[in-house]
């Protein structure tokens, strides 16, 4: 499988927000609404229980079962790429399975982040157990490389170890690390993988050299313009675009992105249901929502999400 694959993930994918019930259960009706919502904006795929989802946060059952109501509700599987990587292997390897077994467009797979100073033997041990137990010619992995949260990251030496054992199974990359000249990095030399970077501020960067798109937790409230932007990333009229959307990136970034996402979300939705966090996050303090959405406004910032039906 090569890099023009038309199956593999390319374009904006946003890593969905979680919305939670007032007992902290994950709520299926409304999250299903909402990731419908995300397709109909624009978005080319669901990063589902990534690091915005809030997926450490909420348990193996409660992922599994939410990833199968959204593909009985109408969501196609192809279009899911949910995260599948923990601390423990087994959990790992039932978590991509059943993706897998749903039909999933690929796994979103972090290193096993526990145990710190990991070797490059070890992690790449880590994910060819997962490739090698689940056994299935049709997973598609993608490494999630976000040292800052995980406090793991993944060395070029270990993606180049894993592209040479299985080059029609390693798919991709999400590099969260912020850090341009990685990105850059693992673009250029590995050109079989969707590389991914985490903000759309880098985007059009990515794609004038080979990368695939981006996977931004502000996505969730600005897919439209995303879209827009990256249908045209390579045409004059891309500088403008990258502006608007570098604008409202950069103010989503003064604030706790995963919170930040849900207060916006909650404010112009009318739907306050969708303010609430898993702890140990908290939900942004009154004054802050009120300046952050301020901020956003005086951007000509404008969201047309739907109130979601009592759930």
């Amino acid at each position: 499988m090569t890099a023009a694959t038309p199956d593999r993930f390319r374009g904006v994918l946003v890593p969905a927000s979680t919305p939670f019930k007032a007992d902290l259960t994950p709520d299926s009706a409304r999250f299903n609404r909402f990731c419908a919502w995300l397709l109909d904006e624009g978005a080319d795929g669901l990063a589902i229980f990534g690091t915005t989802s809030e997926a450490n946060s909420v348990g193996m059952k409660d992922r599994m079962r939410m990833t199968e109501g959204l593909v009985e509700s109408g969501v196609p599987a192809a279009k899911l790429l949910p995260g599948t990587g923990t601390c423990a292997l087994a959990d790992s390897v039932e978590l991509t399975r059943h993706a897998v077994e749903l039909g999933c467009g690929g796994v979103l797979v972090l290193p096993p982040f526990y145990y710190k100073n990991a070797s490059e033997d070890g992690l790449y041990a880590s994910f060819a157990e997962i490739i090698e137990r689940v056994g299935d010619s049709r997973l598609q992995l993608y490494l999630y490389h976000f040292p800052q949260m995980a406090g793991v990251g993944i060395p070029m030496g270990v993606i180049d170890r894993l592209l040479k054992a299985y080059p029609q199974t390693v798919a991709g990359l999400k590099d969260s690390s912020g850090d341009w000249s990685n990105t850059e990095a693992v673009i250029k030399n590995f050109p079989s993988l969707h590389t991914f970077p985490s903000s759309e501020s880098r985007a059009v960067d990515a794609l004038k050299i080979g990368g695939a798109g981006c996977i931004s937790a502000s996505a969730n409230i600005n897919v439209r313009a995303i879209r827009a932007l990256i249908d045209v990333w390579d045409k004059p009229e891309a500088d403008a675009l990258n502006a608007k959307v570098s604008a409202i990136r950069t103010i989503m970034e003064g604030y706790p992105i995963i919170a930040a996402v849900k207060a916006v979300l909650a404010a112009f939705s009318g739907d306050q249901e969708w303010n609430r966090v898993s702890p140990p996050l908290t939900s942004l303090p009154a004054e802050k929502q009120a300046a952050l959405v301020a901020a956003l406004k005086a951007e000509d910032f404008s969201l047309s999400m739907p109130v979601s039906e009592a759930a």
